[in-house]
């Protein structure tokens, strides 16, 4: 399919029911847990984790397929649960003012494609992990990063002190472990409230581990919300230090933007529309929104126009590709990569139309040799040929790469 049109508003958002038919799973299966109900919260210990009914133990997922885990944490009503909702499961943000409170460990796979494969585990605010019954050492052994998330409309005395334990517990059982911390529902705040609360949440929790003598861990800081793309953008930071081909992939896209003219290029999941990776030039909210956006607009077109009433498949395959003209001359295009990836990039009107014109004949009418039509001539300099073909072989060297490397 492919999709030109004038974009200078906000994408259409992805349903939960297209979500599951390019993940082709139903939903409800994807988080399972270990409680029954409120009641059942009781401290544990690994003794008591079983494998019923197809769950899987803190050490089950040691013994097979190794995946990333990353762990949600944080006090009731921090907004874990609609975080995960709205992100991997596009649920509306409006809609996760109807969820409960988690009361059970909920473990969902993610496995949108061979970059994005990772666990998340959801944790209730209200059990305490490190009563002397509960092995916390199997829920931080094997995990990749710790999601701590903190309410900013809320007093954060008590988050911080949960956050200091948690962060000093879970690195002496696992230095490897990526900290984040979630300053979240932002949203109502104003820029200065936002920067106030993010510095002093910093300050405390950093001033914490000095006098703790932990000044060797480092807590990385998001401002998210769930009613605009801020989590998915500080999500997408999350999971790109636990892809271990993220620097091959950075290094791709800047041989891939420095031989095409194009300004700057992300690699998309699109199902979650995290970013798996982008080149080294800097990246601004906005220019993150578009991307979104874009992903949103392509898949929801896709969905309807995309398949006839006869065919069966996913609506996003190899021949998915859109260009979006904006109003300030600026270019969008996005192109499939792979089933669950897209490329998008950004370009300039005047580089988007200067097509690389160029013609090869047997040079029977130019004296012999190879000919070359370019640049409104024909030519037969080799230096010239070479030089004129050069980004065309750099470019196929780079898709290649992609290819081997996904």
């Amino acid at each position: 399919m492919q999709t030109k049109d004038k974009a200078t508003g906000k994408g259409i958002g992805m349903t939960s029911e297209r979500v599951s038919a390019l993940r082709g799973e139903d939903e409800e299966d994807t988080a399972l847990g270990y409680f029954d109900d409120e009641d059942d919260l009781e401290p544990f210990s690994d003794g008591e984790l079983g494998c019923e009914d197809g769950v899987l133990s803190f050490s089950d997922s040691l013994n097979g397929e190794v995946k990333p885990r990353i762990l949600l944490m944080g006090l009731r009503r921090s907004g874990k649960s609609s975080i995960q909702k709205v992100v991997f499961h596009k649920m509306s943000p409006n809609e996760t003012l109807f969820l409960e409170s988690t009361n059970k460990i909920c473990r969902e796979d993610v496995s949108s494609s061979s970059f994005v494969s990772f666990q998340i585990w959801d944790f209730p605010g209200q059990i305490d992990f490190f009563d002397p019954t509960f092995d916390y050492e199997m829920i931080f052994r094997g995990t990749g990063a710790l999601i701590f998330v903190i309410d900013s409309q809320d007093d954060y005395v008590e988050a911080l002190s949960r956050l200091h334990l948690t962060v000093t517990r879970a690195y002496k059982v696992n230095p490897d472990i990526n900290f984040e911390v979630f300053i979240h529902k932002v949203d109502g705040l104003s820029d200065d409230h936002k920067i106030e609360k993010q510095r002093d949440i910093h300050k405390r929790a950093n001033d914490d581990l000095a006098d703790a003598g932990l000044e060797r861990i480092h807590l990385s800081f998001y401002l998210t919300s769930i009613y605009d793309h801020s989590i998915f953008e500080a999500f997408s930071k999350v999971v790109q230090k636990l892809i271990p081909q993220l620097p091959t992939l950075e290094n791709l896209l800047n041989i891939f933007i420095s031989n095409s003219g194009i300004e700057k290029a992300f690699l998309f999941d699109v199902v979650s529309k995290i970013s798996i990776a982008t080149d080294s030039s800097p990246v601004d909210m906005q220019t993150y929104e578009l991307c979104c956006d874009m992903i949103d607009v392509v898949i929801d077109i896709s969905c309807i126009y995309g398949l006839t009433d006869s065919e069966a498949g996913l609506p996003y395959d190899k021949e998915s590709m859109a260009i979006i003209h904006l109003n300030n001359t600026t270019v969008m295009y996005l192109k499939e990569v792979t089933k669950f990836l897209a490329m998008v990039c950004f370009l300039r009107k005047e580089s988007f139309e200067r097509k690389v014109t160029w013609n090869i004949d047997s040079g029977t009418s130019h004296r012999g040799g190879l000919c070359m039509y370019t640049h409104n001539n024909w030519c037969t300099d080799t230096a010239i040929f070479v030089s004129a073909i050069q980004r065309q072989l750099d470019l196929l060297e780079v898709l290649e790469d992609f290819s081997s490397l996904i």
